[in-house]
């Protein structure tokens, strides 16, 4: 029996595939420190939870293809608090941001239709392109320069009749980089010159340090028609496991057409829906407390890593990731190497080997993502770990 050309050609998640290994490592006694997915340890808000508890209905309904009300008017009033005037029919609530990315993708190509990213990018940009049958088209960026994007003109070389769109994600993931008004503007002109969408995926907006600026697209209203916002709470307020995300644009018509695909899929659970309306409750001192928090771990991370013999990185200005250079000759190796046969008193740490994170043949190999959402005590173990592999590793540069 033979499986279609979009399932076998789409690649398995680099954050995700060596999972087995862990597990398998776990069962023989070690205990792994998990730096490999964007899964943080910080609280979920109560209000979430209480919110549940007080679900009492005799009948658990369908919800509205588009989304609950109160949850579109929470989504409304949060934009607002951004300057950024999102109308309740202007949202649509999705299966987390993933489906959100999906659905944008879908609406705005056809088979064979291109989109450009920034790489490195966030894996499932790759993945979901191949479902769709839209070719991801890398704008390659270098951790020597921040992961800016190139200038305006090595971009355009790249974009001809097919290319429908540009998608990026401020903050990034996996880069932890965060875009200059002046980069925003580069996407902003070739969107407009080009007759271009751009898809921005918002979702890390909360998690950005050292005073950096933060602009959305979505601010620039001489674009307002052609910008998709992607967004989350799976980040924001630490309910990964809600898969509560959304889409939100001034365009009406293209609002219009991917709810379409909402009904297709009938509605986002119910329940969840209602735990999320509520997190408009959570005050600003959450994300205070949360940021510092990230701020104070990723000092941790990149204070470790610059101490480290042939270790190469910059330092993330939003998110909670960060990309490392290892002097090894495959990462994947190296981090399948550290789960079988490498411990420090039983201890171990996993990380995503980030040759999954571009499209460019070859690039990445050396390459891991961390993402700093263990404690900090946690986080100076695992860096410990790191160092000690690293000095025992056989198969160096």
């Amino acid at each position: 029996m033979k499986f279609s050309g979009r399932i076998t050609d789409m690649q398995q998640s680099p954050i995700r595939k060596l999972v087995p290994i862990a597990e398998a490592a776990k069962k023989r006694g070690k205990k792994v420190y998990h730096l490999n997915i964007g899964q943080p340890d910080v609280k979920t808000p109560e209000v979430f939870f209480d919110a549940l508890k007080d679900f009492d209905k005799e009948v658990l309904a369908y919800s509205f293809s588009q989304g609950s009300p109160e949850l579109l008017e929470s989504f409304s009033s949060y934009y607002k608090s951004y300057g950024i005037d999102f109308d309740p029919s202007d949202i649509l609530v999705t299966n987390g941001g993933s489906e959100a990315l999906l659905f944008a993708m879908i609406a705005i190509c056809d088979n064979g239709d291109e989109v450009l990213v920034p790489e490195p990018f966030y894996t499932n940009y790759n993945g979901f392109g191949n479902v769709a049958g839209i070719n991801v088209v890398p704008i390659t960026t270098e951790a020597e320069k921040g992961f800016a994007l190139p200038p305006k003109e090595e971009i355009e070389k790249i974009i001809n009749p097919k290319t429908k769109g540009i998608l990026l994600s401020n903050p990034g993931n996996p880069t932890g980089a965060v875009y200059s008004k002046e980069q925003l503007n580069i996407v902003r002109d070739l969107a407009k010159e080009n007759d271009l969408y751009i898809i921005a995926d918002e979702v890390y907006r909360e998690y950005i340090f050292d005073d950096f600026p933060y602009m959305s697209f979505a601010q620039f209203d001489d674009i307002s028609d052609r910008v998709i916002i992607i967004d989350s709470i799976s980040k924001r307020y630490s309910a990964c496991g809600a898969r509560i995300g959304s889409i939100a644009s001034k365009n009406k018509d293209l609002i219009a057409q991917v709810l379409k695909l909402c009904q297709g899929r009938l509605c986002v659970p119910t329940i969840e829906q209602l735990g999320a309306a509520a997190l408009a409750k959570v005050p600003k001192e959450y994300f205070e407390k949360t940021k510092e928090e990230y701020k104070q771990r990723r000092d941790i991370v990149y204070e470790a890593l610059q101490e480290m013999p042939g270790v190469v990185c910059e330092l993330p200005h939003g998110a909670f990731y960060i990309m490392a250079k290892l002097p090894v000759k495959n990462a994947e190796k190296f981090v399948v190497w550290m789960l079988e046969e490498f411990d420090i008193d039983g201890e171990t740490v996993m990380f995503a080997p980030a040759e999954g994170f571009y499209a460019t043949p070859g690039l990445g190999v050396d390459e891991i993502r961390m993402a700093y959402v263990l404690n900090q005590e946690s986080l100076k173990k695992a860096m410990n770990i790191l160092k000690l592999g690293l000095e025992a590793y056989p198969d160096k540069k």
